[in-house]
C-alpha cells in the first residue's frame, strides 16, 4: 500500500545522516530546495528518495543553493 502525504519540506522527518545535513539548512534554503524538488520531481518524490538525497547526494543539494558542502556542515548548528 501506498500513503502520499503532501508536506514542506522544513517539517519532513528526515532520519539518519539525512537529518544531521537538513538540521544545518536555514528555512529559507529548505524553502529554496523545495522549490527546486518541485520543478525536478513535478509528480513528487518518496519519503526514502528524498531522504537518501539529503544523506548522499547533498552536494548536489548544497550545489542548488550555491553553497559548498563543506560551508553547509562547518556551520554551527
Amino acid at each position: 500500500m501506498r500513503i502520499y502525504e503532501e508536506k514542506e519540506l522544513a517539517t519532513f522527518d528526515f532520519w539518519g545522516g539525512a537529518a544531521d545535513n537538513a538540521r544545518r539548512l536555514t528555512w529559507s534554503e529548505l524553502e529554496t530546495v523545495e522549490s527546486i524538488l518541485a520543478d525536478i520531481y513535478p509528480d513528487g518524490i518518496d519519503a526514502t528518495n528524498l531522504n537518501d538525497l539529503f544523506a548522499f547526494e547533498f552536494e548536489s543539494v548544497c550545489d542548488w543553493l550555491g553553497l559548498t558542502e563543506e560551508e553547509v556542515l562547518n556551520r554551527d548548528e
